[in-house]
């Protein structure tokens, strides 16, 4: 017999939100047939090689340990927060203490924790197009508005400081920078990044640097930005970094926000909130890792450069699509004129041909004509049949 109860309201912020866009996609593949070969699944960020095999042993014993089945601190425990302020400092050239490190549950939730402290309801935060879809869903579900601003492919999509700074209104409260970039794999000169740390400082408004992939740069030996050098840096810089694809542990889901200053006072009462702490076999592992798996890292920066090159030379294969941008872990595509936009195109490409990437218009708008394909999923030699399935959805 059925209910004759009303169902609860739900949440109308959670409503308006969009379906999570992996998901979404890999429901598309659900109707290939395979007739174009195995499918070839380049919509997460997901790296492509195992994790050292020390790390899965400590991880391991430290998931069997006594000591991390209880409580830990709120903000990490002391050797991995150590372990890591010791990296900055020395990537960056700058003084970064322990007491300014923050360990995560995942760098979306080092994001979602960061937006808490930093904006509410009524305020906005800009992020620049194409942006990372989580970023503005989580913007989305706190009521914060997530304020557009649009990079253009002609710009190799590093946003123009002068151009921000113009787009800065009352109400914005954060700017948000992805460099490395996903979706576009752009990397942010120091230059721009100073100018708009500078422009963010005039107005009173804090600058979240989202370096999730700064592992991945190309080794030229000069720091991806001097930021970390103002004396002041903790009064107006949130600085976010996940251990997930430096380390190849994403299921583990470590993430770390360096700031300190009156903002860490507020971010702490979010913490102890949202995750009470984190999970800490993970962390115990990964103080071992940050010093020890030093050359591991670079080798997986060769080959994670490696993989973009075979990428970039797979693609003189399909000249019609153009590749607009490339970088670290994706390469974002034009499509040719005359076929459909995006969101129909990724679907095609999923149903039909096997190839699964993710349309433009997940990462925000005026991104119709272009797909993220997350090269670094794959071996060269997977890479190669990229431009064979993209031409024969041109038929």
């Amino acid at each position: 017999m059925p209910s004759s109860r009303l169902p609860g309201r739900l949440s109308g912020r959670v409503r308006a939100t969009a379906a999570p866009p992996i998901p979404t996609a890999r429901a598309w593949a659900a109707r290939y047939d395979g007739g174009a070969g195995p499918m070839l699944d380049l919509t997460q960020a997901v790296p492509g090689y195992p994790p050292h095999p020390g790390l899965l042993e400590r991880l391991a014993e430290a998931a069997g340990s006594r000591a991390c089945a209880g409580y830990g601190t709120i903000d990490g425990d002391a050797p991995l927060r150590e372990a890591l302020a010791a990296n900055l400092a020395a990537t960056y050239g700058a003084p970064v203490g322990a007491e300014a490190i923050t360990i995560t549950a995942g760098c979306n939730l080092a994001f979602t924790m960061t937006m808490t402290a930093l904006a509410g309801s009524g305020d906005a935060v800009l992020l620049p197009t194409p942006w990372y879809f989580n970023h503005r869903m989580a913007l989305e579900l706190l009521g914060i508005e997530a304020q557009p601003f649009e990079t253009r492919a002609e710009d190799g999509f590093i946003p123009d400081p002068e151009r921000l700074a113009a787009a800065l209104t009352p109400s914005t409260r954060a700017v948000v920078l992805v460099t490395p970039n996903n979706p576009t794999g752009a990397i942010y000169p120091p230059e721009t990044i100073a100018r708009i740390a500078a422009a963010c400082r005039a107005r009173g408004i804090w600058l979240v640097l989202d370096e999730t992939y700064r592992d991945f740069l190309p080794d030229g030996g000069a720091p991806p930005h001097g930021l970390f050098r103002e004396p002041d840096w903790a009064e107006g810089l949130v600085h976010l970094y996940s251990f997930a694809k430096s380390y190849c542990i994403p299921g583990h889901r470590v993430g770390a926000i360096a700031g300190g200053g009156a903002f860490r006072a507020e971010l702490l009462k979010v913490v102890d909130t949202m995750q009470i702490c984190p999970a800490r076999p993970a962390q115990a592992a990964l103080a071992w890792a940050i010093p020890a798996l030093a050359e591991w890292r670079a080798g997986n920066r060769a080959v994670m450069a490696g993989r973009a090159r075979a990428f970039r030379t797979a693609m003189a294969g399909a000249p019609a699509w153009k590749v607009d941008a490339l970088g670290t872990y994706f390469a974002y595509l034009r499509l040719p004129d005359g076929q459909p936009d995006a969101m129909a195109a990724a679907e095609a490409l999923a149903a039909r041909h096997g190839l699964l990437a993710l349309p433009g218009p997940f990462f925000g708008p005026g991104q119709e004509r272009h797909l993220r394909l997350a090269f670094a999923n794959a071996e060269e030699s997977l890479l190669a049949e990229v431009p064979g399935r993209l031409n024969r959805a041109l038929a």
